[in-house]
């Protein structure tokens, strides 16, 4: 029996993919559960113009990730902090930080896509990993200064 896979399921496969599946395992667990429908015409028909949908957004937010990048590489970051004995920050920079100087600057980038190496608990020039798509990534190099 094939079905239509409502949402990515690890051992079949992902949200949209038409899969082959014993009969009893698709009436008594997956469509109940409301992991996958029966793949009929209508349905094949609409998971199609979804996954259209799906590589469409895709595209654009790569395209949007990649006209980011300009703005990234000619962005000069520095944050400011408070200081303690020897150049020791108070607390330690965080990605959300990083995310708020760059917004700062114009540059919506979300925090949960800025990786950061180790604490940052010293004066100096660091560098942060900015994931904005699968396929684009960028190393931004910033200065932490004293407040």
């Amino acid at each position: 029996m094939e079905v239509i896979l409502k949402t990515a399921y690890k051992t079949l496969g992902n949200k949209g993919d038409i899969v082959s599946v014993k009969a009893g395992y698709a009436r008594n667990y997956l469509i109940p559960e409301g992991l996958a429908v029966v793949a009929n015409v209508t349905n094949k028909k609409i998971a199609f113009e979804n996954a259209k949908q799906v590589a469409q957004k895709k595209l654009k937010l790569k395209a949007d990730a990649e006209a980011l990048l300009p703005l990234l590489r000619s962005a000069k970051v520095v944050i400011a902090a408070k200081v303690g004995e020897g150049g020791k920050i108070f607390g330690s920079i965080t990605p959300l930080q990083i995310a708020k100087a760059l917004k700062a600057k114009d540059i919506g980038v979300d925090h949960t896509k800025i990786t950061i190496e180790d604490p940052i608990k010293q004066i100096g020039n660091y560098q942060a990993v900015l994931t904005l798509h699968e396929t684009v990534s960028y190393t931004l190099t910033f200065d932490v200064v004293p407040a």
